[in-house]
């Protein structure tokens, strides 16, 4: 009984009709558990689903079985799956209401302001408003094919890594001015037109959470003039919005600062400590160009002093590492020889690889065409530097620590716990403090270094080393105490 509501939630889920004969039916495969095997009362692997819904909230469990697997294969149900949807997608989008609610109320922001242009709007807003026309376009191909499960990928990739990743959290700034100013107001409404949008496209996913969403938007700004978000018109794209040049060079961006960050990770650089290059070989002019487009953005994401481009094949070395496993099945007896002169490719021979996307070797007479996706191309990493290859981009982090790069990010390390203290002590964001450090050696270079820079990002007339009874903090290791005093 327990597997067959399970069925009949999961075929109500993703059963969609054809809109005027009804004779369109996605076929909903079967609910197994977490490892793949039948639901049985007498194995004891039965998962109750209104106890997922107490639990989690019926629009998460929908959500995760929609967009777990295609509705047409079977579901291996894993109730961790369902809490991660929870948790990653619609806690992030709460987030996001969250932090738009609490600023538009403080600024009385109801969108009865005339709309900023989009030629006038940051290259910021611009290309969010790119990014979300072009989800429309997505998700509305999705559902108009029957598949609802990428319909709702898409959806979920934009709110995680596009809205709330990236648009918010470049952005965070742009909503604590005191002014409602035009680059005020443009990121009030870019990002109140996104989780509007969002709303109308999550409906037929989640009915109860887009509508609640839907509501407390429009319940202040009055847009729609309808009482449901199931009675409001789905939306639809305006390629006036999309820039697809600018969304190249800002996922361009988001990729090499996610995959600097990774590097930082592997030897556990914190984003705070300064570093000095990443050199990025581009494999023609254009990557080059959407990559010099966005390069003051991706210094100060990852935290270098310099983004350099690197020609030829004298600092960075790359080798192709064949898949036998897909090949083998793709070239048969030829496999040896083709894995031979893909070991002899030379490195003009592997930039043509990647930027053409595949190459044609002659293996006694007959053409084999070896594609991109066929192998895995591996930088060698070189003295003082990590790299990193994704697809046809390949970056190297130079992870070397001078002695000033040290004392600069100790110095982003005081102006992180001195911030954290005027928090804690109840101070406003303008009132001044005068600061005092416990002595160390470490400290004083870093003070004798970054004075200003300190007093200034913590709002300090002063700061001095010397012994206090203020609070004890950790500075990358380093016991100090720091004592902060209201002007």
């Amino acid at each position: 009984q327990t597997r067959g509501w399970f069925f009949t939630l999961h075929a109500i889920a993703t059963m969609v009709f054809d809109s005027v004969a009804f004779k369109n039916v996605i076929s909903t495969g079967l609910v197994l558990d977490s490892k793949g095997n039948k639901m049985s009362k007498h194995v004891g692997n039965v998962v109750n689903p209104f106890e997922m819904m107490d639990k989690y909230g019926a629009d998460p469990v929908r959500f995760y079985m929609m967009t777990n697997s295609e509705p047409w294969d079977n579901l291996k149900f894993d109730q961790d799956g369902v809490d991660e949807v929870r948790r990653k997608f619609f806690g992030t989008l709460y987030n996001t209401y969250s932090f738009f609610s609490l600023y538009a109320n403080v600024d009385g922001f109801d969108y009865s302001q005339p709309e900023v242009p989009i030629e006038e709007r940051p290259e910021i807003d611009r290309w969010i408003l790119s990014v979300l026309h072009t989800l429309i376009k997505g998700v509305d191909k999705e559902l108009a094919e029957y598949d609802p499960t990428r319909a709702g990928r898409l959806i979920e990739s934009f709110v995680n890594d596009d809205l709330s990743n990236w648009y918010v959290r470049l952005n965070r700034k742009r909503f604590w001015g005191k002014e409602m100013d035009k680059n005020k107001l443009s990121a009030y409404q870019t990002l109140y037109m996104c989780l509007e949008t969002v709303a109308k496209l999550l409906a037929p996913f989640s009915p109860f959470y887009a509508d609640r969403l839907y509501l407390d938007l429009t319940a202040v700004t009055g847009r729609d003039n309808v009482c449901s978000v199931h009675l409001a018109k789905f939306p639809e794209a305006d390629d006036s919005f999309i820039d697809k040049d600018l969304e190249i060079r800002m996922s361009m961006a988001q990729k090499i600062t996610s995959m600097v960050l990774a590097l930082r990770r592997k030897v556990n650089i914190k984003v705070r400590q300064p570093l000095q290059a990443i050199m990025i070989p581009a494999i023609d002019e254009e990557q080059q160009r959407h990559i010099d487009a966005v390069k003051d953005l991706i210094i100060s994401e990852v935290n270098v002093k310099e983004l350099k481009f690197v020609v030829g094949s004298d600092v960075l070395v790359k080798k192709v590492k064949c898949n036998f496993r897909t090949m083998g099945k793709k070239f048969g007896k030829l496999m040896k020889a083709v894995a031979a002169q893909m070991d002899a490719l030379s490195q003009e021979d592997i930039a043509s690889l990647e930027k053409n996307g595949c190459i044609a070797l002659n293996i006694d007479g007959q053409e084999a065409v070896v594609e991109v996706a066929d192998v895995d191309i591996i930088s060698e990493d070189i003295p003082g530097w990590l790299v990193s290859n994704e697809g046809n981009l390949t970056v190297a982090l130079e992870v070397e620590l001078t002695e000033e790069l040290k004392n600069e990010g100790m110095a982003r390390e005081l102006i992180n716990r001195i911030q954290n203290l005027r928090k804690d002590t109840g101070l406003e964001i303008t009132d001044r403090i005068n600061v005092t450090v416990s002595h160390n050696e470490r400290i004083l270079a870093a003070v004798n270094g970054f004075a200003d820079y300190i007093k200034t990002q913590v709002l300090a007339d002063s700061i001095m080393l010397e012994n206090n009874d203020g609070a004890e903090v950790d500075l990358d290791g380093l016991t100090a105490f720091i004592k902060v005093d209201k002007v």
